[in-house]
Protein backbone atom coordinates (compact mmCIF):
# COMPACT_ATOMS: atom_id res chain seq x y z
CA UNK A 1 0.00 0.00 0.00
CA UNK A 2 1.23 3.46 -0.87
CA UNK A 3 2.08 5.72 2.06
CA UNK A 4 1.17 9.40 2.08
CA UNK A 5 3.20 11.82 4.22
CA UNK A 6 1.11 14.30 6.19
CA UNK A 7 1.64 17.60 7.92
CA UNK A 8 -0.56 19.50 10.38
CA UNK A 9 -2.41 22.16 8.41
CA UNK A 10 -4.53 23.54 11.22
CA UNK A 11 -6.76 23.06 14.21
CA UNK A 12 -10.23 24.54 13.90
CA UNK A 13 -13.03 24.83 16.46
CA UNK A 14 -16.21 23.11 15.35
CA UNK A 15 -19.12 25.45 14.75
CA UNK A 16 -21.57 22.54 14.72
CA UNK A 17 -20.36 20.24 17.50
CA UNK A 18 -19.98 21.67 20.99
CA UNK A 19 -16.55 21.04 22.52
CA UNK A 20 -15.17 19.43 19.36
CA UNK A 21 -12.28 20.47 17.13
CA UNK A 22 -11.19 19.50 13.64
CA UNK A 23 -7.57 18.44 13.33
CA UNK A 24 -6.67 18.99 9.70
CA UNK A 25 -3.78 16.99 8.25
CA UNK A 26 -2.55 17.87 4.79
CA UNK A 27 -0.88 15.74 2.14
CA UNK A 28 2.71 16.95 1.72
CA UNK A 29 3.14 18.02 -1.88
CA UNK A 30 -0.58 17.58 -2.63
CA UNK A 31 -3.92 19.30 -2.21
CA UNK A 32 -5.78 16.68 -0.20
CA UNK A 33 -6.76 17.34 3.42
CA UNK A 34 -7.68 14.78 6.06
CA UNK A 35 -9.96 16.35 8.73
CA UNK A 36 -10.37 14.37 11.97
CA UNK A 37 -12.77 15.36 14.74
CA UNK A 38 -11.13 15.32 18.17
CA UNK A 39 -12.09 16.44 21.66
CA UNK A 40 -11.15 19.69 23.35
CA UNK A 41 -8.56 18.18 25.70
CA UNK A 42 -6.78 16.44 22.83
CA UNK A 43 -6.88 19.63 20.75
CA UNK A 44 -5.31 21.57 23.63
CA UNK A 45 -2.51 18.99 23.94
CA UNK A 46 -1.63 19.51 20.27
CA UNK A 47 -2.06 23.30 20.32
CA UNK A 48 0.09 23.77 23.43
CA UNK A 49 3.08 22.24 21.66
CA UNK A 50 2.46 23.85 18.26
CA UNK A 51 2.16 27.29 19.86
CA UNK A 52 5.18 26.60 22.11
CA UNK A 53 3.23 27.34 25.28
CA UNK A 54 5.05 26.44 28.49
CA UNK A 55 2.76 24.92 31.14
CA UNK A 56 3.91 25.32 34.73
CA UNK A 57 3.67 21.54 35.16
CA UNK A 58 4.13 18.85 32.48
CA UNK A 59 1.05 17.63 30.63
CA UNK A 60 0.43 13.92 30.07
CA UNK A 61 2.08 13.89 26.63
CA UNK A 62 5.06 15.84 27.96
CA UNK A 63 5.43 13.27 30.74
CA UNK A 64 5.33 10.46 28.18
CA UNK A 65 8.06 12.16 26.15
CA UNK A 66 10.31 12.62 29.18
CA UNK A 67 9.73 9.02 30.23
CA UNK A 68 10.53 7.72 26.75
CA UNK A 69 13.66 9.82 26.37
CA UNK A 70 15.03 8.63 29.72
CA UNK A 71 14.72 5.05 28.52
CA UNK A 72 16.19 5.87 25.10
CA UNK A 73 12.93 5.27 23.25
CA UNK A 74 12.05 7.33 20.22
CA UNK A 75 8.94 7.53 18.07
CA UNK A 76 10.12 7.00 14.51
CA UNK A 77 6.74 7.45 12.87
CA UNK A 78 3.05 7.97 13.54
CA UNK A 79 0.96 5.93 11.11
CA UNK A 80 -2.79 6.30 10.60
CA UNK A 81 -3.24 2.82 9.23
CA UNK A 82 -6.96 2.13 9.00
CA UNK A 83 -10.44 3.63 8.83
CA UNK A 84 -13.34 1.42 9.90
CA UNK A 85 -16.93 2.66 10.21
CA UNK A 86 -15.71 6.25 10.29
CA UNK A 87 -13.15 5.56 13.04
CA UNK A 88 -9.45 6.24 12.44
CA UNK A 89 -6.86 3.79 13.79
CA UNK A 90 -3.31 4.93 14.46
CA UNK A 91 -0.13 3.47 15.89
CA UNK A 92 3.24 4.67 17.15
CA UNK A 93 6.26 3.02 15.55
CA UNK A 94 8.84 3.11 18.36
CA UNK A 95 12.45 2.01 18.68
CA UNK A 96 15.03 1.77 21.45
CA UNK A 97 17.83 1.32 18.94
CA UNK A 98 17.69 -2.46 19.17
CA UNK A 99 14.14 -3.41 18.34
CA UNK A 100 11.09 -1.78 16.81
CA UNK A 101 7.67 -1.94 18.45
CA UNK A 102 4.27 -0.80 17.20
CA UNK A 103 1.94 0.66 19.83
CA UNK A 104 -1.79 1.17 19.25
CA UNK A 105 -2.94 4.74 19.87
CA UNK A 106 -5.80 7.14 19.39
CA UNK A 107 -5.04 9.39 16.43
CA UNK A 108 -5.17 12.57 18.52
CA UNK A 109 -2.73 11.19 21.11
CA UNK A 110 -0.43 9.96 18.35
CA UNK A 111 -0.36 13.41 16.71
CA UNK A 112 0.18 15.12 20.09
CA UNK A 113 3.24 12.92 20.58
CA UNK A 114 4.43 13.38 16.99
CA UNK A 115 4.67 17.17 17.41
CA UNK A 116 6.67 16.67 20.62
CA UNK A 117 9.08 14.10 19.19
CA UNK A 118 9.29 15.71 15.76
CA UNK A 119 8.12 12.43 14.26
CA UNK A 120 6.72 12.15 10.72
CA UNK A 121 3.00 11.48 10.30
CA UNK A 122 1.73 9.32 7.47
CA UNK A 123 -1.27 7.38 6.26
CA UNK A 124 -2.18 5.08 3.40
CA UNK A 125 -3.53 6.22 0.07
CA UNK A 126 -6.80 4.30 0.51
CA UNK A 127 -7.58 6.34 3.65
CA UNK A 128 -7.00 9.61 1.79
CA UNK A 129 -9.24 8.34 -1.01
CA UNK A 130 -11.98 7.44 1.48
CA UNK A 131 -11.85 10.38 3.90
CA UNK A 132 -9.67 13.03 2.29
CA UNK A 133 -11.01 16.26 0.86
CA UNK A 134 -9.51 17.95 -2.20
CA UNK A 135 -9.25 21.72 -1.83
CA UNK A 136 -8.29 24.45 -4.25
CA UNK A 137 -7.07 26.93 -1.62
CA UNK A 138 -5.93 27.07 2.00
CA UNK A 139 -9.24 28.23 3.45
CA UNK A 140 -11.21 26.19 5.95
CA UNK A 141 -14.66 26.59 4.41
CA UNK A 142 -14.92 22.81 4.03
CA UNK A 143 -15.01 22.49 7.85
CA UNK A 144 -18.36 24.24 8.20
CA UNK A 145 -20.21 20.94 7.93
CA UNK A 146 -18.42 18.64 10.33
CA UNK A 147 -21.33 16.26 10.79
CA UNK A 148 -20.33 14.42 7.61
CA UNK A 149 -16.72 13.88 8.62
CA UNK A 150 -15.44 10.57 10.02
CA UNK A 151 -15.70 9.87 13.74
CA UNK A 152 -13.20 11.58 16.01
CA UNK A 153 -11.66 8.59 17.76
CA UNK A 154 -11.66 4.87 18.28
CA UNK A 155 -14.49 4.55 20.82
CA UNK A 156 -12.78 1.55 22.42
CA UNK A 157 -10.22 3.99 23.79
CA UNK A 158 -12.60 6.75 24.84
CA UNK A 159 -13.52 7.54 28.41
CA UNK A 160 -17.35 7.59 28.41
CA UNK A 161 -17.22 10.51 30.82
CA UNK A 162 -15.51 12.52 28.08
CA UNK A 163 -18.26 12.17 25.51
CA UNK A 164 -19.09 15.45 23.81
CA UNK A 165 -22.49 16.81 22.94
CA UNK A 166 -22.90 16.60 19.17
CA UNK A 167 -26.05 18.66 18.89
CA UNK A 168 -25.96 21.38 16.29
CA UNK A 169 -25.56 24.85 17.72
CA UNK A 170 -25.43 28.33 16.28
CA UNK A 171 -22.18 30.19 15.91
CA UNK A 172 -21.42 32.21 19.03
CA UNK A 173 -19.24 35.31 18.89
CA UNK A 174 -15.96 34.95 20.74
CA UNK A 175 -16.14 36.43 24.27
CA UNK A 176 -12.64 37.81 23.66
CA UNK A 177 -13.58 39.80 20.56
CA UNK A 178 -13.90 43.06 22.52
CA UNK A 179 -10.40 42.84 24.05
CA UNK A 180 -7.45 44.75 22.62
CA UNK A 181 -4.43 42.88 21.28
CA UNK A 182 -2.45 43.74 24.42
CA UNK A 183 -5.28 42.50 26.65
CA UNK A 184 -5.47 39.27 24.67
CA UNK A 185 -1.75 38.61 25.14
CA UNK A 186 -2.05 39.32 28.87
CA UNK A 187 -5.08 37.03 29.17
CA UNK A 188 -3.23 34.29 27.28
CA UNK A 189 -0.25 34.49 29.66
CA UNK A 190 -2.55 34.31 32.69
CA UNK A 191 -4.48 31.33 31.29
CA UNK A 192 -1.27 29.38 30.65
CA UNK A 193 0.14 30.26 34.08
CA UNK A 194 -3.04 28.95 35.76
CA UNK A 195 -3.10 25.86 33.49
CA UNK A 196 -6.43 26.81 31.92
CA UNK A 197 -5.46 25.42 28.54
CA UNK A 198 -8.94 25.33 27.02
CA UNK A 199 -9.27 29.05 27.72
CA UNK A 200 -5.76 29.62 26.36
CA UNK A 201 -6.66 27.79 23.14
CA UNK A 202 -9.73 30.00 22.62
CA UNK A 203 -7.73 33.16 23.26
CA UNK A 204 -5.08 31.93 20.83
CA UNK A 205 -7.79 31.33 18.22
CA UNK A 206 -8.95 34.93 18.58
CA UNK A 207 -5.38 36.17 18.21
CA UNK A 208 -4.88 34.06 15.09
CA UNK A 209 -8.21 35.22 13.66
CA UNK A 210 -7.07 38.83 13.86
CA UNK A 211 -3.81 38.04 12.10
CA UNK A 212 -5.57 36.41 9.15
Amino acid sequence: MKKIKLDIVGLSYSQTQSGAYALVLGEIGGNRRLPIIIGGFEAQAIAVEIEKMHPSRPLTHDLFKTFAENFKIEIQEVLIYNLIDGIFFAKLICSDGKKKIEVDSRTSDAVALAVRFGSPISTYDFIMDAAGIIIESNDFAFLENLDNLPNKENTLHQDPRKEHDTKTEKHVKSPYASLTDAQLEEALDKAIASEQYETAAKIRDEIERRKS
